[in-house]
């Protein structure tokens, strides 16, 4: 199993998953060109991949997408109650509807109902072949029981969005300050690495923390929160970047 971020912040989301049994398209917040491009860049092609997982219906993670259907015609694995907020994007014919567990070949996903202001977001628990990677974004905060289901994977993809003196002392307005602190905004660089520190174990290999703002949070400001923590020197940590594309990391 291979992740590969392709674009992770506030202008557009998307990742591929390669997996022995099977490719996947995570979010679709770029164009379909810049995807076809990158794909390329990697000696992949559309028809490589077995469908696509949506995290939430908010434009930086779908913007691309009714393209990516119109020439691929792949097929969007989303929850049933997620379908009402895209039916103008994605036909019904392209959607699979899934359940909380399902599988895609021999890939087990998962799903973790995340707090964010979007209908049925969710992230993902993903296994297959004992590699374990848990992709979770855009939420004010992670269920206790879900916590238990994340711990000792082999990589985490994991927003960390904001540092916290960053967003209150910065130019958002008020509102949107507490929409981004609330619990269906987006985790902070110490809740993130709170938690990190509760679900690392000897498995884990590599961190990819995802979603920076540009505006609220610094490279430096999400390692340096890491760095308190204290985990691991073995277990590598990446910075997913909003305009260049992460390297492709073996789970």
């Amino acid at each position: 199993m291979k992740i590969k971020t392709l674009a992770s912040g506030s202008k557009g989301n998307c990742s591929i998953l390669l997996c022995e049994s099977g490719n996947i398209i995570i979010d679709m917040g770029i164009s379909y060109l810049t995807l076809k491009k990158s794909l390329e860049e990697n000696s992949l092609s559309f028809t490589d991949f077995a469908g696509i997982l949506i995290t939430h219906c908010h434009n930086d993670h779908i913007k691309g997408l009714a393209s990516l259907i119109k020439h691929t015609k792949l097929k969007v694995f989303i929850p049933e109650d997620m379908y009402d907020s895209l039916k103008e994007v994605v036909p019904y014919p392209n959607c699979i509807f899934i359940d909380d567990t399902f599988e895609i070949n021999d890939i087990h996903i998962e799903l973790i109902h995340t707090s964010h202001d979007a209908p049925s977001s969710v992230g993902f628990i993903i296994e297959e072949y004992n590699k374990s990677l848990v992709y979770v974004t855009d939420t004010g905060y992670i269920n206790r029981k879900y916590l238990a289901k994340m711990v000792n994977k082999d990589a985490y993809l994991i927003e960390s969005n904001h540092d916290e003196i960053m967003l209150m002392d910065g130019p958002y307005p008020r509102f949107l300050k507490e929409r981004v602190i609330s619990d269906q905004g987006h985790l902070s660089n110490n809740t993130t690495s709170k938690y990190l520190k509760k679900l690392v174990g000897n498995k884990t290999k590599t961190i990819i923390l995802a979603h920076l703002s540009e505006t609220n949070n610094t490279p430096e400001k999400a390692l340096e929160a890491i760095a308190i923590q204290e985990l691991p020197k073995s277990i590598k940590v990446l910075i997913a970047d909003q305009y260049e594309a992460g390297p492709m990391v073996e789970v």
